[in-house]
């Protein structure tokens, strides 16, 4: 009986050093769950991304005000009856020689 005890606390002794310093143990579930949650939060961040570009799609396949916005922005357009006036700050100008 004592044998039987012996070899049975062995065993647990055996299978408890697996678990927990052995390969695919607890210390490899720890960076699992590490890597799982930094995964998760960039998710999120380009889940928010996504979004955001959604809503451009949409401002541009509905509303024109958008899609004049971006031209006058990024293109610099503006309409035939309007006058275009650019300011230049007095650091932008170049000094006279």
């Amino acid at each position: 009986m004592r044998l039987l005890t012996v070899i049975i606390i062995g065993l647990v002794l055996v299978l408890q050093y697996r678990i927990w310093f052995g390969q695919q143990g607890m210390q490899d579930f720890r960076e699992l769950q590490s890597d799982v949650a930094r995964q998760q939060a960039a998710n999120e961040s380009l889940e928010q991304r996504n979004q955001l570009i959604a809503a451009d799609i949409d401002d541009l396949r509905n509303a024109l005000e958008a899609v004049e916005e971006r031209a006058r922005n990024e293109l610099g357009l503006v309409r035939p009856e309007e006058t275009f006036f650019r300011l230049i700050s007095i650091e932008e100008q170049e000094p006279d020689a």
